[in-house]
């Protein structure tokens, strides 16, 4: 062999060898922010030797059931209360890798302007699934409009309302149909990720909104097997970067607040 035939084969040795060292990443997301801040690090990864492949789902159990499968490696659209209750129900053994980022959850309508307008028996939309339903009868609590019993915790629901001073009509609804609605019911408590994805802006259209202290930060989950990979270590690594840190203040404006 020749020293050009040599070189030619060296070369085709080490592209082959790079290939086969890269790791491949499978993250279910559901579309804003999630898998746009997934989409933000995937070159970033790429350099690192990690080939990010992200599948955009919209509702909130199809991501838990892929993983819990092993049809995806991790996924990245819930907070540790939601999670922790998907387990229980489930009888799945989901796993927080990190924690990334806070949606703080907001009141929404196209009928009034404050919710102090509100009128005897108003019609309230809230998430159906139970961690998304007592966050937003917290937080109508919060501003008063309801009272919850004593031991209420994240898990509310309508029935666990102690006093409704202007009988307000809670409808229980898909967390994804919500901003579909929003003409339909008078207020609706609508998770951030789906209100962007309206095109509402969280800091500017919501009646009420939870602070920057909200304990619900986002998470990135995976399995007992696989949370500590190399290349899940890398992808949580990347997620909680000064570039992420930057990317979602400047692209969010306060509607997706870094936890990190």
């Amino acid at each position: 062999m020749n020293l050009k035939k040599a070189l030619v084969a060296l070369a085709a040795a080490s592209v082959f060898s790079a290939a086969v060292s890269a790791e491949n990443l499978s993250v279910a997301a559901t579309p804003v922010p999630h898998a746009e801040l997934l989409e933000f690090v995937k070159p970033k990864l790429a350099e690192q030797g990690v080939e990010l492949d992200v599948k955009v789902f919209t509702d909130y159990i199809q991501p838990n059931v892929q993983v819990d499968q092993k049809r995806m490696d991790a996924n990245f659209f819930q907070h540790q209360p939601y999670l922790d209750e998907f387990n229980e129900g489930r009888g799945t053994n989901l796993v927080t890798v990190a924690g990334i980022h806070i949606e703080p959850f907001g009141a929404y309508s196209n009928k009034v302007d404050s919710l102090d307008e509100l009128q005897e028996g108003a019609v309230i939309a809230i998430p159906n699934d139970p961690t998304n339903g007592g966050r937003a009868l917290l937080l109508l609590q919060k501003a008063g409009l309801i009272t919850l019993k004593e031991d209420s915790k994240i898990t509310a629901t309508p029935r666990d309302i102690a006093e409704n001073p202007k009988n307000l009509d809670f409808k229980e609804l898909e967390a994804a149909t919500l901003p579909r609605i929003l003409g339909q019911v008078d207020v609706a408590l609508i998770n951030t990720n789906y209100a962007l994805e309206a095109g509402l802006n969280p800091s500017e259209d919501a009646l009420i909104i939870e602070g920057s202290e909200s304990p619900y930060v986002n998470i990135l989950v995976a399995r007992p097997d696989n949370k500590d990979s190399e290349a899940m270590q890398k992808l949580a690594q990347t997620l909680k970067s000064d570039a992420v840190r930057d990317f979602i203040k400047e692209k969010y404006e306060g509607a997706v607040v870094p936890a990190f």
